[in-house]
């Protein structure tokens, strides 16, 4: 939100000249400063012209005008002319600019001068609000209303470029800080000085008839709406300047009267408006949801099929507006219209969550719905629509037609109790005799003092309006402690209790992260959202366990309304957002908590806040939690070993990833043994199952080629992941033991069947090789005719070795044969 100081001013008694302290009054309630837009860096002559002639340059790949451009009377009496160039097409001949002439220096820096240009000489430039420091806009150039300024005029006054403008993020706990109205107040409050509420300016006469016929359908959605007519505006009134220049100032674009007005409206006082076109209104204007397959052309030209759920303004032939977003391009006032327009002024009360819904869901945020979803105050729209009508009717000469309609009503805040020496007691602060009722009433609360049975004093607060927010004791602390300064509570560190350090398994997690960092993996955190659409693209079975996800009520992304059950799915998308940047050879993994709703939904209680839960509702709340197991998962694409002068390089494969589980098996103390497995949305051939004795505890492997596919995956990518929760915690690991002793290698190749996996006979040689065997590991695989068709012949080398003794060849051929019968027993492996 920005805000000129000048524009604080007309609320604020007294507002320092120094836009640094009022920065800091700013901060010093707990408003986030986020930039100061001091003065702009504007020297030289900056003056405003008047446009005499205009010639149409042609011959050129652009349209350029050669215009003549008048700066008052010379020593003379004669108007004096330059001759400057210029590509814009927004103004005509006698419009008001304003001209940076030779000399000049605009913020850039950007040094004007004379030069020659398309065959002429520019004596100067004829400037756009950008350019000038006023704004964004850059489409053409800067033309002020008639009578703004005489030609020859200094622009720098003209144009308010000595107002400084304070940028403040808002948070959106404070909605009402959305409007000049809310921040002037907290400035108020910071500086101790007299606060004028812009709303109390705003004479609302009683009106007994209505000014349009309005019908609410959905009172919860929109539990109050307000219209209020204006007929006769001239279409082509210029918005008057000073109104303008405070549009540019936050960060708006000048459109046309009635659109300045409104937006202008929004700002000083927070209450979003919308103008009708009273002619191409038919009937009675209703506030509903939507209905399935309902269509609306917004005023961006994008026409929009609504959803249910959005809360939609309709007449007579369907909806005309997305209530508290976006209005409707059929009831759209023209910005070129000719001759006069009848408005009808929309100032409504929406529910916020309907709103921020409906905005995510179209992806079309706006000025209003920031505003809406943030919660307004239900006692505006009247005062606003009444402001916005007298605006239009003194600027652009309408008539405020008798009548109002106002349907439905402002919800009322219930009055909130509190200790009177409460605030004092949280903070450790004894403040001054006064303080805490003076607080409450600079927020806007309605104070009352009373005596509570144990004699104590008692506070009774009425939150305003615009505060819902306030609705118990803890929120008035807050107020108070915020306006009297975070800065004079006390900070005293409490002495740290004796404790054991990292419980073993956040030690677990931390090797586990720290071992897969070191093999040249990244961690990233992806969002733990996920749509319906990804399971379908992960292609996994509508009965699937992992399509059963817990909704979120308010999602940050429509489209990704869960959470997730898998790790899968925001790696995936993180290792396509970093493809899509130029990084090609990609190792990622994250550790994170997935939600695993139960099969039936268990009720949660809602325990009262005054005290702690009994352990009877601290039971059933856990009862109620979905779980929430630890995942550790990885994604691999591109070259595991990368290019060089020592080689090609190699393609990460299904091996890479199965080693990857294999590695977090090993730094959680466990041998993860490694079996042939189907799962979607890995390669049914080229998938295995990750398991601790019988239990599975992962997959790893690569990805199913139409996953690949249908996400945009590089080619062969592969995945793993683990629930790290269901390894057993291993509370002792033995140290290994080294033996001095020199080890016997022995290689052999077993011929099995093509479908015998090579895990499955190195487990079989494992376990027949003894305590003597200290190392399986496969180096050669092979197929062709001297093994027979069907058949492959896997090439093992064994390592054994004694603790207490060299091995003698026997005893090494011994431990050999014994682990080829059981291979051959388990697996059909035939010596080669």
């Amino acid at each position: 939100m920005r805000v000129p100081l000048s524009w604080l001013a007309d609320h604020v008694a007294s507002v320092p000249s120094d836009v640094d302290a009022v920065a800091d009054a700013f901060v010093r309630v707990g408003l986030e400063v986020e930039e100061i837009h001091g003065t702009p860096d504007v020297t030289g002559p900056l003056t405003v012209g008047r446009v005499a002639e205009i010639e149409e340059l042609t011959g050129f790949k652009k349209p350029i005008r050669y215009c003549q451009v008048e700066f008052g009377p010379g020593p003379d009496g004669t108007p004096v002319r330059r001759g400057i160039v210029c590509g814009a097409r927004n103004f005509a001949v006698g419009d008001l600019i304003v001209a940076a002439l030779p000399g000049a220096v605009l913020p850039g820096p950007f040094p004007i001068a004379a030069r020659k240009t398309y065959d002429h000489v520019s004596d100067g430039m004829i400037a756009s609000a950008k350019e000038l420091g006023l704004g964004a806009d850059h489409s053409g150039i800067l033309v002020l209303p008639p009578g703004s300024a005489e030609p020859g005029d200094d622009a720098l006054p003209v144009l308010g470029l000595d107002d400084p403008v304070i940028e403040l993020a808002i948070t959106p706990d404070r909605g009402y800080c959305f409007a000049v109205r809310g921040i002037a107040r907290e400035l108020a409050a910071s500086l101790d000085e007299d606060y004028t509420d812009p709303a109390a300016r705003v004479e609302v006469p009683e009106e007994k008839a209505d000014s349009w016929p309005v019908r609410i359908d959905d009172p919860v959605g929109c539990p109050r709406y307000v219209a209020r007519r204006v007929s006769g505006v001239d279409a082509s009134a210029p918005t008057p300047w000073w109104m303008q220049r405070r549009l540019l100032a936050a960060g708006m674009r000048p459109i046309s009267l009635t659109v300045d007005v409104t937006n202008f409206v929004m700002l000083d006082l927070g209450q979003p408006l919308h103008a009708f076109d009273a002619t191409r209104l038919q009937g009675e204007i209703v506030v509903r949801r939507a209905a399935k397959g309902e269509k609306l052309r917004t005023l961006d030209d994008v026409e929009r099929t609504l959803d249910p759920d959005d809360l939609v303004i309709t007449d007579d032939s369907g909806p005309i507006a997305l209530a508290g977003v976006m209005g409707g391009a059929s009831t759209e006032i023209p910005e070129s219209a000719e001759g006069t327009v009848d408005v009808v002024i929309e100032a409504a009360h929406f529910q916020p969550t309907s709103i921020a819904r409906s905005a995510r869901r179209h992806k079309l945020p706006s000025e209003a719905s920031k505003r809406f979803e943030r919660a307004v105050d239900p006692q505006l729209p009247p005062i606003a629509a009444e402001r916005a009508a007298r605006l239009l009717a003194e600027y652009g000469g309408g008539t405020v037609e008798p009548g109002r309609t106002d349907v439905g009503a402002a919800p009322v805040l219930p009055p909130v109790r509190m200790a009177l020496d409460l605030p004092d007691r949280t903070a450790g602060v004894t403040y001054d005799r006064g303080v805490t009722v003076q607080r409450l009433t600079q927020v806007g609360c309605t104070v009352e003092l009373e005596t509570g049975a144990d004699g104590r004093g008692v506070v009774v607060a009425t939150p305003p309006s615009w505060r819902p927010d306030l609705d118990s004791p803890a929120d008035l602390v807050e107020e108070v402690l915020r306006l009297e300064g975070y800065e004079t509570i006390p900070s005293t560190l409490p002495a740290a209790p004796a404790g054991r350090g990292l419980t073993p398994a956040q030690v677990r997690t931390r090797a586990v992260s720290r071992t897969l960092a070191e093999a040249g993996f990244v961690e990233v955190e992806p969002f733990p959202f996920v749509g319906d659409a990804m399971w379908d693209a992960l292609g996994l079975d509508a009965g699937d366990v992992r399509r059963r996800t817990v909704k979120v009520l308010n999602p940050l992304d429509a489209d990704r309304p869960r959470l997730t059950t898998t790790l899968l799915p925001g790696l995936l998308e993180t290792l396509v957002r970093n493809k899509a940047r130029g990084f090609d050879d990609l190792a990622l993994f994250q550790i994170g908590q997935v939600v695993l709703p139960h099969a039936q939904q268990v009720p949660m209680p809602d325990p009262g806040v005054t005290g702690r839960p009994s352990d009877a509702e601290i039971a059933m709340i856990e009862a109620a939690l979905p779980a929430q197991p630890r995942h550790v998962g990885a994604v691999l694409a591109g070259n595991r070993e990368p290019l060089g002068w020592w080689g090609r390089g190699r393609q990460a494969g299904w091996a890479d990833a199965i080693e990857a589980g294999r590695l977090v098996g090993a730094v959680a103390g466990v041998e993860l043994q490694v079996t042939k497995a189907a799962l979607a949305p890995w390669h049914p051939g080229r998938c295995a199952a990750l398991r601790v004795g019988e239990w599975v505890v992962g997959h790893a492997g690569e990805l199913h080629p139409k996953v690949v596919e249908a996400l945009g995956l590089p080619p062969r990518t592969c995945a793993m992941e683990l629930d790290l929760d269901a390894i057993p915690l291993q509370d002792r690991r033995p140290a290994p033991r080294v033996s001095p002793y020199p080890p016997v290698t022995v290689d052999v190749a077993l011929v099995t069947a093509d479908d015998v996996p090579a895990a499955e006979v190195a487990s079989a040689l494992t376990a027949g090789g003894g305590d003597l065997l200290e190392d399986v590991r496969l180096f050669d695989v092979y197929t062709g005719d001297q093994v027979g068709e069907g058949n492959r012949s896997l090439a093992y080398s064994l390592r054994f070795r004694a603790a207490d003794r060299t091995l003698t060849n026997e005893e090494a051929n011994a431990a050999r044969d014994a682990a080829i019968a059981v291979a051959a027993e388990r697996c059909g492996a035939v010596l080669r």
